[in-house]
C-alpha cells in the first residue's frame, strides 16, 4: 500500500469511527464534550481542508499556464534535469489521486494532472516529482515514511475491528490495541507533514527556475494549490491525534 492510499484509507478509518463510535459504550457519546473536541471538531477540519483542496484544483485547473506545457511533460522535463532517468510518468484514472510509488519508482498522474497545462497541473506534477528528487537524494523523512508504511497498512487494517469490537462490545483489550495502532498511524502522519512541505517547496522552486510557471499570477496559484494540499495532511494528522486522545479517555472511564 502507498503511502497516498494509506493516507486516504485512514481518512475513511477517521470517519467510520465517528460514524459509529457514539453507539458504544452505551450511546450518548456523540453529545460528550471529549467527543465533539476531539473527534468531531477534527472531522470538520479535515472535510474543510477536503473541500479547500478541491475548490483551488478547480479554479486554477482551469487557468492555462504561459509554458504551455502538460503535467506529465513538466514532470519528465524536471525529471531530465534532475539526472533521474529511472523513474516512469504514468497517467492513472484517480481524481486527485496523484502520487510517486517509490517502491516501484513509478509517478503517477491523474489523466487532469497529465494531459492538462494548467497551473494546478503542474503545480501537482512538479510536487510529486519532488518525492522522486527525495527518494534520489536519499531524503531521510521519506526513508522513515517508507520503513513505517508496512507497520501502518497492517495497523490500518486491525483498527476497525479493536475499535468497532472494543466499543460495541465492551472489551477494554481491544481499545488498547486500537489505542496502539493509533499511535502508528500518528507517527505515520507526523512523518508525513516534512515529506509533503519538502515536496511542496522543491516543487515551487524548481518550476520557477525552469520557467515552467511565470512569477505573478501562476506562481500564485501554485502556491494556492500545494498549500491547501499541504492543509490536508495536517487535518489528517490532527484528526488521528484527536481519535488517538479519545481512545485514551475512554479506555479511562472503564
Amino acid at each position: 500500500m502507498n503511502a497516498r492510499r494509506l493516507q486516504a484509507s485512514n481518512q475513511r478509518l477517521n470517519f467510520s469511527i465517528y460514524m459509529y463510535a457514539p453507539y458504544g459504550y452505551g450511546g450518548g457519546m456523540l453529545f460528550s464534550s471529549n467527543y465533539l473536541i476531539l473527534v468531531g471538531i477534527p472531522l470538520l477540519i479535515a472535510l474543510w481542508a477536503q473541500f479547500r483542496v478541491s475548490g483551488a484544483f478547480k479554479k486554477w485547473g482551469a487557468v492555462r499556464a504561459s509554458s504551455n506545457i502538460t503535467g506529465a511533460e513538466a514532470a519528465r522535463e524536471i525529471l531530465e534535469a534532475a539526472n533521474i532517468r529511472d523513474v516512469q510518468v504514468l497517467e492513472i484514472n484517480d481524481y486527485l489521486g496523484d502520487h510517486y510509488d517509490p517502491t516501484q519508482k513509478r509517478l503517477c498522474l491523474s489523466s487532469n494532472v497529465y494531459n492538462t497545462p494548467s497551473v494546478a497541473a503542474l503545480g501537482i506534477a512538479a510536487h510529486e516529482t519532488g518525492h522522486a528528487i527525495q527518494h534520489a537524494k536519499a531524503y531521510a523523512p521519506l526513508k522513515a515514511r517508507m520503513a513505517i508504511v508496512p507497520i501502518t497498512g497492517i495497523a490500518s487494517r486491525i483498527l476497525p475491528f479493536a475499535i468497532l469490537g472494543g466499543l460495541f462490545f465492551h472489551i477494554t483489550g481491544l481499545i488498547t490495541i486500537g489505542i496502539y495502532c493509533y499511535l502508528a498511524l500518528l507517527v505515520f502522519q507526523l512523518i508525513t507533514l516534512p515529506v509533503e512541505f519538502d515536496a511542496s517547496r522543491r516543487a515551487k522552486i524548481i518550476l520557477g527556475q525552469m520557467g515552467i510557471i511565470q512569477p505573478g499570477t501562476e506562481a500564485v496559484g501554485v502556491n494556492k494549490v500545494l498549500n491547501a494540499a499541504a492543509w490536508t495532511y495536517v487535518a489528517a494528522f490532527i484528526a488521528t491525534l484527536g481519535n488517538l486522545l479519545w481512545l485514551l479517555s475512554v479506555r479511562d472511564r472503564r
